[in-house]
């Protein structure tokens, strides 16, 4: 059975989609599974934005065939990881947590880099292309710390 990890933003067409896409790059696909989530519905069954999707592109990863979907309860049960991108994300998906045990999967995704300091990754939405450039570097990087971990607990 493979490692289920969730990335989970706002309205999962900006941070979550470059992180699932981020992290599925780094990880074999026969051992992990990753997916994304957002914890509002307000684009549900679209494509991510334009901008992350060009991002993407240019390093090289396609993420235009993923849709957005939103966080639900039930989620806890299927993965093993959940990394969220900022506060809000955060006390969302604690809300929807059936139980203590369930939230110890839940930790903020720039916890890699800066452990214990739950660092947002700031929303690019509103900005402008060069958010998007930024915002791939510090998830790039987190998930590169976060892909060495989980290689070696399944080893």
């Amino acid at each position: 059975m493979p490692v289920r990890i969730l990335m989970v933003c706002l309205g999962n067409i900006c941070r979550s989609p470059l992180a699932e896409g981020v992290l599925a790059s780094k990880l074999p696909r026969d051992k992990f599974r990753v997916d994304s989530a957002g914890t509002g519905n307000y684009h549900s069954g679209k494509q991510p934005d334009q901008r992350s999707i060009n991002i993407a592109n240019r390093k090289g990863l396609d993420i235009s065939t993923q849709r957005a979907r939103q966080f639900k309860a039930e989620d806890f049960a299927i993965y093993d990881h959940i990394y969220v991108m900022d506060h809000s994300n955060f006390r969302d998906v604690m809300l929807l947590a059936p139980n203590k045990e369930a939230g110890k999967k839940v930790s903020y995704l720039l916890d890699a880099l800066f452990p214990g300091e739950n660092v947002d990754v700031p929303d690019p939405y509103f900005g402008l292309e060069n958010g998007f450039e930024t915002v791939y570097e510090m998830i790039d990087e987190s998930c590169t710390l976060i892909a060495e971990k989980l290689l070696k607990e399944v080893e």
